[in-house]
């Protein structure tokens, strides 16, 4: 008969231990940094009864456990940390950031089909009408640190508008603009080339506010015709075809890595927040 997990037997980490050091973590958190499933894919797996610590059934996912000591296994089958994995993705437009679409459109796996996705996430998403720079990635931390605001890591966006923009909008656009109550700002925007009735701008980001690029230039009564990310920190996206996919080199995740603040160990120094699409 299996035995059910106390909690009190778990114990919590000692004061000031914090979940972050890589060692004493929750279940649900542990099965997600070894890369097999999402946090709430394992919560439904223990309360199920389908995962076991040290040879003992854990249905509580409160858990917590010694992620360098304990022996994982789900359905009787021993869990180990999966080698991390980082690609870039040259997103076309109209696709959607997400594995399942409840409407049937296309997803951005559907350019994901030569390579083993399974446990691959999206860093951030690109909405449907966006193009460009997606990262993906098995390194939960190393996403979770990207996306924190407090890591700044910038994003580069070329936009064509249906106008010829003004210094002073760009202006504008650096100085901040209000929009449903937030404050949207860019790092900065500048001029890349014009045309008679139309231009293309550039625009970085620092912060990931839901549409805060299109959102920005419907305030200024501009229309944003593409909008292409065009750099994630310091990987550009360069010459990759589009709905091409490639493996990220060890010089670029380095670079992730120290723009999104991690120690050498690749352990992240502050708690990670959200980010959404341009």
């Amino acid at each position: 008969m299996s035995q059910r997990h106390s909690p009190q037997r778990s114990g919590k980490p000692a004061k000031g231990r914090q979940e972050s050091d890589g060692k004493r973590v929750t279940l649900p958190r542990a099965l997600s940094k070894l890369g097999y499933c999402s946090r709430t894919q394992a919560e439904a797996l223990i309360a199920a009864g389908r995962v076991a610590v040290d040879g003992r059934e854990i249905t509580d996912p409160t858990a917590w456990i010694d992620l360098d000591r304990a022996r994982i296994a789900v359905d009787g089958a021993a869990i180990f940390a999966e080698k991390k994995l980082y690609f870039m993705l040259n997103k076309p437009r109209g696709l959607v950031t997400t594995r399942d679409d409840p409407e049937g459109r296309p997803t951005v796996y559907d350019c994901l089909l030569d390579i083993d996705a399974r446990h691959l996430a999206p860093v951030g998403r690109l909405d449907k009408a966006s193009e460009g720079l997606l990262l993906f990635t098995n390194d939960t931390v190393l996403a979770q640190a990207l996306l924190d605001p407090i890591s700044h890591v910038g994003k580069i966006y070329h936009v064509q508008v249906n106008t010829i923009m003004t210094q002073e909008l760009l202006e504008r656009m650096e100085r901040g603009i209000v929009n449903d109550g937030e404050l949207l700002t860019a790092s900065a925007a500048r001029l890349l080339r014009s045309g008679e009735r139309n231009g293309w701008i550039e625009v970085e980001l620092k912060e990931g506010r839901n549409r805060q690029i299109r959102r920005m230039l419907e305030v200024l009564s501009v229309e944003c015709l593409r909008l292409v990310r065009v750099s994630f920190g310091d990987i550009a996206l360069g010459d990759l075809a589009k709905g091409a996919v490639r493996p990220l080199t060890e010089a670029e995740v380095l670079g992730l890595r120290r723009h999104a603040g991690m120690e050498k160990t690749g352990r992240n120094r502050t708690k990670a927040g959200r980010n959404a699409a341009p």
